[in-house]
């Protein structure tokens, strides 16, 4: 899920340094001066050998920092390795889930994902969208057809701290995107370093909503950290694509996106009444004269801060105030949306995860007693104040694209919180080599069992695409093609 709209934009604090870090991060705690004696290091190698009674910690003498602690947990799929642990920085801990590829886990890719929030967990992607179960109901988890994990091995992670069942012994934070990729990039390499039989899979990172943020800065670390690697001694990762599905990237374009979603037939009939909607046509000028002004051509907290609660109180108050579902705008909301989410299916999934049968098969870590949430606000608050949204993380896509690493760009046309109005935008105007081929090629439709899927448009390593009858979690709303574009997308071919 995608919530920044929801805190209204508010409470934006100074701009930090933090949030205006350097174009591409690595890992402040690789130490890479020299290679290192591998003499020191032994892998585990093989994911059979991990016990289902207790973890079995991983370590790296390239990542001091860092440890990782894995056990079987064979639950939800039932005919795949299923694996659960926790990413130890320290005194931070990040929760994953690992499933290995019902089709040749030997052979086949190797997809990350994460939700976004910010400050979300990865359990409703899981449990909700492209996992290899779906939990309907606090008693049970029911086998997906459609789960990702049909062609492909497949992470899902809470991040960062405080997300889901990851937590900090002292109290510690984590507040903007550039820290996060941190930890995820010492992850990753860690993870091949140890189970040798995935070192040169390609390796795709996959999100949605915030992860139009996340995921760009995220795989823009790994690819930087190559580099090191191999300086190092140690085997680079292969890093392949990105999947940004519902992406909030670029909030400048997303912004006044959110009067045509709401205005004009671009995916369903207007939910908004004309007059409201002509105070917003005249409005959309002005808000995104002040956004370029105060959050793009320069970075002035106070304007910024002024611009976002203008476009706020002018184009995104008037649309919660319908009723509407911001995540899927042909329909109401289902249940009050800081309780749902709009899916009361969310609260299905978070019983199921209070179950301490649950907890303890998948190793939740005992002092976490609290109920599980889907969404910290306070991690959500956090990377608000931080101003990590306004950063223009279509810098980072335009940067993997000039580095060979292809980028998939997939909307649910339903959606309105990260549409697909802003994301053909940001797209469009992404400044690359390739940008006049692309945007020269016209929108074409793609079809899934003869049927008409969406649009799409492709030049070089970039793809576009919509999906007809989906909203926020294209997974969700249709599983089936969602799991051919993934497919399609893994072995290298056209939509």
């Amino acid at each position: 899920m995608f919530s920044w709209p929801l805190l209204g934009l508010s409470s934006l604090a100074v701009a930090t340094a933090a949030a205006q870090q350097p174009f591409l991060q690595s890992p402040a705690s690789f130490v890479a001066s020299e290679p290192y004696d591998a003499g020191l290091f032994t892998p585990v190698e093989d994911l059979s050998v991990l016990s289902a009674s207790a973890f079995t910690t991983l370590g790296h003498p390239l990542f001091p920092d860092y440890n990782v602690r894995i056990k079987k947990s064979d639950f939800c799929d039932g005919t795949v390795g299923a694996y659960t642990g926790y990413i130890d920085i320290r005194a931070r801990h990040l929760f994953f889930y690992f499933f290995e590829s019902r089709s040749d886990p030997d052979k086949d890719d190797v997809i990350f994902w994460t939700n976004g929030g910010p400050g979300c967990s990865s359990s409703l992607g899981l449990f909700m969208e492209l996992g290899p179960c779906r939990v309907t109901n606090p008693d049970n988890a029911t086998f997906n057809p459609y789960a990702w994990n049909e062609n492909a091995n497949i992470f899902f992670i809470d991040q960062p701290i405080g997300v889901g069942f990851s937590y900090a012994d002292y109290g510690e934070t984590v507040s903007t995107t550039p820290e996060a990729a941190k930890d995820i990039a010492a992850f990753v390499a860690i993870f091949f370093e140890h189970f040798s039989k995935f070192k040169g899979r390609s390796f795709h990172m996959a999100g949605e909503s915030y992860g139009g943020r996340y995921i760009p800065v995220f795989a823009s670390a790994v690819y930087d950290q190559n580099v090191r690697l191999i300086e190092a001694g140690a085997t680079p990762v292969n890093l392949t694509s990105v999947m940004i599905g519902n992406g909030c990237t670029d909030w400048a374009t997303m912004t006044s996106s959110y009067y045509d979603m709401q205005c004009l037939p671009v995916s369903v009939p207007p939910v908004q009444d004309i007059s409201s909607c002509v105070r917003m046509k005249q409005a959309v000028p002005r808000c995104q004269d002040m956004l370029q002004a105060s959050c793009v051509d320069k970075f002035d907290s106070i304007g910024c801060e002024a611009a976002n609660l203008f476009c706020s109180a002018e184009i995104s108050e008037p649309f919660y105030a319908t009723g509407y579902n911001p995540y899927d705008v042909s329909k109401l909301c289902d249940g009050p949306i800081s309780d749902t989410l709009c899916y009361p299916v969310t609260k299905s999934i978070g019983a199921y995860l209070d179950r301490p049968d649950i907890r303890a098969q998948i190793g939740v870590d005992p002092s976490l007693t609290a109920n599980f949430s889907s969404c910290n606000m306070q991690v959500n608050s956090a990377f608000h104040a931080a101003d990590d949204p306004q950063f223009p993380t279509q810098y980072y896509i335009a940067a993997l694209l000039e580095r060979g690493v292809r980028a998939l760009i997939y909307v649910g046309a339903n959606d309105w919180i990260c549409n697909w109005v802003g994301n053909e935008r940001m797209t469009l105007g992404l400044e690359w080599t390739g940008q006049d081929g692309f945007v020269a090629e016209p929108l074409r439709e793609w079809e899934v069992d003869g049927e008409v899927a969406g649009l799409t448009r492709s030049a070089g390593p970039l793809t576009f695409a919509t999906l007809y009858g989906a909203g926020h979690m294209v997974p969700y709303d249709t599983p089936n093609q969602s799991l051919v574009m993934v497919q399609r997308w893994l072995a290298g071919s056209a939509l």
